[in-house]
């Protein structure tokens, strides 16, 4: 058996990563391991014998304990690895560089906008500001058919952005608070030129206070109507379709223009990750980051559960103490919200991460890790909040796909870049979202949803190549082309803020 059947990550590693499924009895040369049981691919083999309660390394960091006595050659997953408590190493600022910039930063051409922000999309957003105005939200929006948008070829068109929520919240509580800071971000994003605000009138999250958290606007590009005042469902639309439709020839008047690549603020993102997606995909979309970063970009990590055990990895490179507290605060916080929900750190991975040969949540969020990767973390935000800070920088998300990505489009994140290993869907609404393929199994197979292969790197091709082609797929699309979930329609049903606390 070949080397490339097995990756070893680390030479401390107690763990094989098989490159391919191998069969009983095959030796591998490279490792002197013989195969004792099927070992589908992605899935860890033991690289020596393991004793029951030892803790076992993958990375060169702890994955889990062995839940009995492992075998030279057997498989290690869910049957005989779990999760067990040990402590971390914070090493709070050991690990921090300094960026080097480069000396000619790249450009993409965007839309400039009169606050000096830039949009990679010029769109026209329709948001609801409580459920029962999403009807109204989603027939504004389209009326608006690319045949009707004919005249006003710069605009890219326009969306609806209804949500479950708006109402039934503590007005003054934590859930609420959330929900606002994510309708006002979307409200000020650069990627939409105009924004119509949509509402039903006696709801808790009302309109006017949205308006007064935005501030100072483009004149006659951000309204609203309320449909009780309309006069109901058919009188609202009617209005609605009016107000959007004076927005258009404002709209249309932006062309996009060559910009610095340090305007933009990248999502990085992942779902349906697999056993390959902390050795492809997650690591050269790091090195991508670290590229954006040294142009001068901005690049969010996000999604909290599923950092938890690998967060000693960032604190170890924050700027200062406090912004290391700031994210230790975040991990305690979803451990008490975890508890008091009747949940735990560890429901991850799912059903799928699991099929794809990842056990353990320490072992997933190692990986997860790698998206960020190797610069300095300059800042660590709430949900939603807008993210002023360059370079690196952290928001606290849930796991769950569209809720994270939705958080990070509301702190100004122009573009998304998101890795899969079993093929999620997703697109982010009004925000392309760029999707890597951890393996090649899956690009081939689901080829008409990833717009990145990295699993390429499996069979010889460099890292810097793979980080490079996604540097280069950003500007691509920042610059205008689409991605295959616009091309797709998705985007509309992907609009999701991150609902917490009782709703009553």
């Amino acid at each position: 058996m070949t080397q490339s059947s097995v990756i070893r990550l680390h030479a401390n590693d107690d763990v094989l990563i098989a490159t391919q499924q191998l069969i009983p009895a095959t030796l591998i040369d490279s490792e002197n391991v013989t195969v004792r049981e099927l070992i589908p691919p992605g899935h860890k083999m033991a690289a020596h014998d393991i004793k029951s309660g030892d803790a076992v390394r993958r990375y060169n960091q702890i994955i889990g304990f062995a839940q009995a006595d492992i075998a030279t050659g057997q498989h290690v997953h869910a049957h005989n690895l779990g999760m067990g408590e040990f402590e971390r190493d914070y090493g709070i600022g050991l690990d921090a560089r300094a960026s080097v910039p480069v000396d000619k930063p790249a450009t993409f051409m965007g839309y400039k906008r009169p606050n000096g922000k830039v949009g990679t999309r010029n769109y026209i957003a329709v948001i609801a500001s409580v459920n029962c105005s999403a009807t109204v939200t989603r027939a504004i929006a389209g009326h608006f058919t690319s045949e009707r948008l004919a005249a006003w070829p710069n605009i890219d068109g326009v969306i609806a952005l209804p949500h479950p929520l708006g109402c039934g919240l503590n007005v003054a509580g934590e859930g609420m608070d959330i929900l606002r800071r994510t309708l006002v971000g979307y409200a000020k994003h650069p990627n939409f030129a105009g924004v119509l605000f949509v509402g039903l009138g006696c709801e808790q999250n009302q309109i006017s206070g949205l308006v007064e958290r935005i501030g100072a606007h483009q004149p006659g590009m951000l309204q609203q109507v309320v449909m009780q005042a309309e006069g109901g469902t058919t009188a609202a639309i009617k209005k609605g379709i009016a107000l959007v439709t004076g927005m258009l020839e404002q709209a249309n008047s932006y062309q996009r223009v060559e910009v610095p690549v340090g305007h933009l603020i990248v999502g990085l993102n992942c779902g349906g990750s697999d056993g390959y997606s902390g050795i492809t995909a997650n690591p050269a979309l790091g090195g991508a980051s670290d590229m954006l970063i040294a142009n001068g970009a901005t690049t969010i990590l996000s999604e909290t559960p599923e950092i938890y055990g690998a967060e000693h990895l960032l604190t170890r490179r924050a700027a200062s103490p406090e912004i290391a507290r700031k994210l230790i605060d975040r991990i305690q916080w979803w451990k008490d919200y975890t508890t008091r929900t009747g949940g735990e750190m560890n429901n991850n991975p799912s059903v799928g991460n699991k099929a794809g040969g990842l056990t353990t949540i320490l072992e997933k969020s190692l990986g997860a890790v790698a998206k960020g990767g190797t610069s300095t973390l300059n800042g660590v935000y709430l949900y939603a909040e807008p993210v002023e800070a360059k370079g690196l920088v952290y928001m606290d998300t849930p796991g769950y796909d569209p809720v994270s990505a939705t958080g990070q489009a509301a702190g100004g994140a122009q573009i998304i870049c998101f890795t899969t290993g079993r093929g999620s869907a997703f697109g982010c609404a009004g925000v392309p979202t760029i999707k890597l393929a951890t393996n090649n199994a899956l690009f081939e197979r689901m080829g008409d949803d990833m717009d990145v292969n990295c699993g390429d790197l499996i069979t010889g091709v460099p890292m810097p190549v793979i980080s490079q082609r996604i540097f280069d797929a950003i500007i691509r699309y920042a610059s205008g082309e689409k991605v295959r979930s616009e091309e797709l329609g998705y985007g509309n049903d992907e609009f999701l803020p991150w609902q917490v606390g009782a709703v009553m």
